[in-house]
């Protein structure tokens, strides 16, 4: 039987990438919550003492860019540091309307100006690329169990930050869970390593390390699956006293594979944070985990991975492919046919069947997009018409 190993890792919500990706999907929310039809492709930047917000928007929204970055950046906890505090630091705004040649493309797609009357064939993708979606039967939220746990650790790291219980951690922090797997089935957890961001003075080997255990370790990882000899790993480097954007740049988007599925699935290479639902970088991956979700949790196979790939100012997918790497439980072809009859990738339908006008993205920008019921495309609300579908081949 052949024994491998794996790890994913994940940040906290104070790392430096994830301080830019919250000011960009909170740009957005502002946008989303006076106008839906608002769009918006927001990118900004973090380093010591300033905060740089640019990108493009075309909304009849009136908000403050400024302001909405000051409150999210004090949201995470970056208040009354010398170097990078919410109160204090400089935002520079560069915000410009969209390209008109993209936004003519996204309003009225190649179907519609060809004659389609279909609702959905107006609404073109405001890009090209490839997406990918993917589930697994390693953990009742259908996701790898590296990447799972991998976030687990982060919100636990962050929860006793902001709730005193380790009142001498600060917001910037990584784990990293490498879990060891029998064939394709996870069987412990290997090792893990935390970089914790903390104030000076604390004792990291004897009082750090014991906390951490205790207070964030044993609470996240199942004692199932946590081998009490398992390498456990504290701020190898040494002290990390000074921590986020005045350590390390961040930059929107830099955090994708964290933002996925840990590296243990395929990626398209578009980032999510700051873009509307036109953008299928965004809603088109929301749409492929929710179609490979459905998949599994139908009992049709037990890993299932959904590629989609545009072409800009089309509303039909260039190409659509399953892959359940030998564990469908069906004619792969049939599987493909199944997915193409319940789930419409064009994105205006995508954008009505999960509902993604809404000013939902702030929360996503940390943690991860996936594995997390309270977001739309988690729903496996279409499984069982699947199973049903699939019986009656």
């Amino acid at each position: 039987m052949r024994r491998w190993f794996f790890a994913s890792e994940s940040v906290t919500e104070g790392h430096p990438d994830k301080v830019a990706d919250a000011v960009s999907d909170s740009v957005l929310d502002a946008v989303l919550a006076q106008d839906p039809e608002g769009r918006v492709a927001c990118e900004t930047l973090v380093t010591t003492g300033k905060a740089v917000v640019a990108g493009e928007l075309n909304t009849t929204a009136s908000i403050e860019p400024e302001k909405v970055a000051r409150e999210a950046i004090a949201d995470i906890g970056y208040v009354g540091d010398a170097e990078f505090s919410a109160d204090s630091i400089e935002v520079i705004v560069l915000v410009h309307q969209q390209s008109p040649d993209i936004a003519a493309g996204v309003a009225r797609a190649e179907e519609a100006r060809s004659g389609s009357t279909d609702i959905y064939d107006i609404l073109g993708a405001g890009d090209q690329g490839i997406m990918f979606g993917f589930a697994v039967d390693e953990t009742p939220e259908l996701m790898p169990l590296p990447i799972q746990l991998a976030h687990r650790l982060a919100e636990r790291l962050a929860e006793v930050r902001r709730n005193g219980t380790l009142s001498y951690l600060r917001p910037d922090g990584k784990t990293q869970v490498m879990v060891e797997y029998e064939e394709r089935r996870p069987v412990r957890v290997a090792s893990v390593l935390i970089s914790a961001h903390h104030a000076p003075g604390v004792d990291l080997e004897n009082e750090m390390k014991a906390h951490l255990w205790e207070e964030v370790v044993v609470p996240s990882i199942p004692d199932s699956l946590l081998d009490r000899k398992a390498a456990f790993y504290v701020n190898p480097s040494g002290r990390l006293e000074v921590g986020g954007p005045h350590a390390d740049t961040g930059l929107t988007g830099r955090k994708i594979i964290v933002d996925t599925y840990g590296g243990y699935a395929r990626h398209g290479g578009g980032a999510f944070s700051g873009k509307d639902p036109t953008k299928v970088d965004r809603s088109a991956t929301y749409a492929a985990r929710h179609a490979a979700k459905n998949v599994v949790a139908a009992g049709l196979a037990s890993r299932c991975e959904v590629q989609l790939a545009y072409a800009i100012g089309r509303a039909a997918p260039f190409s659509t492919h399953v892959d359940t790497f030998g564990t469908s439980q069906i004619p792969p072809d049939r599987l493909e046919d199944l997915v193409a009859e319940f789930f419409d990738f064009r994105p205006q339908a995508i954008i009505d069947r999960l509902d993604l006008r809404r000013p939902i993205y702030r929360p996503t920008a940390a943690y991860g997009h996936f594995g997390r019921p309270e977001f739309p495309w988690e729903s496996t609300a279409v499984a069982s018409d699947l199973a049903a579908a699939a019986s009656s081949l």
